[in-house]
């Protein structure tokens, strides 16, 4: 099965699934957004790879608005140089419209992503030739606010079919792609990836989510991830 039909199942498999409040709204951008996301498999998504970062779910202006995980538009656009045309959800929250690369805000977290691969990399076909970036679980939630819900804020009876959605999924995208490591981006990425990858000849590892909400990650974020990386010995710039 190629990478692009394992993930178009996953996202037929996720809007198949019910939330209930205080999740008011679901965006799957797996779906409006297809085209770009499309786009980054086909790209950048050749077997195999050395190592495969894997975060937690989209942000709503990251991934939200450009279809790629870790989306921040600038990064997308001038250094992945992926810009495609960017659909609606059918449910559109008023508080969080998707407007694709027309959106003025920022995604920090995939701004400190993309800019430490670019600073490390060179350019996307050197990080890609070794590395992917997956997104465990495509949907974006929130609340009547417009408040992000992430997905272990959930309920049991509502994650935990969407976990074994998004598990079943990571597996055979591990096993297309062949990585010898699985990085956990945060500890929820790494907890899933041990639970759907068990069995599977492979080391995972985690380094630190580069949320803004993270004090951690606000004191230096690329250089911490570089020594955690370095202990794993894997060297993003060779």
């Amino acid at each position: 099965m190629s990478l692009t039909r394992i993930i178009k199942r996953l996202s037929r498999d996720v809007d198949a699934l019910a939330f209930e409040p205080p999740v008011t709204h679901v965006y799957n951008p797996l779906d409006y957004a297809w085209t770009a996301h499309r786009e980054y498999l086909t790209r950048y998504g050749e077997a195999p790879k050395q190592a495969v970062f894997v975060g937690m779910n989209p942000g709503p202006f990251g991934m939200a608005q450009t279809g790629v995980p870790f989306g921040e538009i600038a990064s997308v656009r001038d250094w992945l140089k992926i810009e495609t045309p960017i659909g609606k959800p059918e449910n559109e929250h008023p508080k969080r419209p998707i407007q694709g690369f027309d959106c003025l805000r920022s995604e920090v977290s995939g701004q400190r992503v993309w800019s430490w691969a670019a600073d490390r990399a060179g350019t996307p076909e050197n990080f890609f030739r070794r590395f992917f970036v997956h997104n465990y679980c495509p949907l974006v939630f929130m609340e009547e606010t417009g408040r992000n819900r992430t997905p272990d804020k959930l309920p049991a009876s509502e994650h935990d079919p969407l976990y074994d959605v998004c598990d079943r999924a990571l597996r055979k995208v591990v096993e297309f792609l062949k990585p010898n490591m699985v990085i956990g981006v945060g500890t929820f990425a790494e907890g899933r990836a041990k639970s759907a990858l068990e069995g599977l000849d492979i080391e995972i590892g985690r380094i630190l989510h580069p949320s803004p909400a993270s004090p951690a990650a606000n004191r230096g974020w690329a250089e911490q991830v570089d020594l955690q990386l370095e202990e794993l010995g894997v060297d993003v710039s060779a």
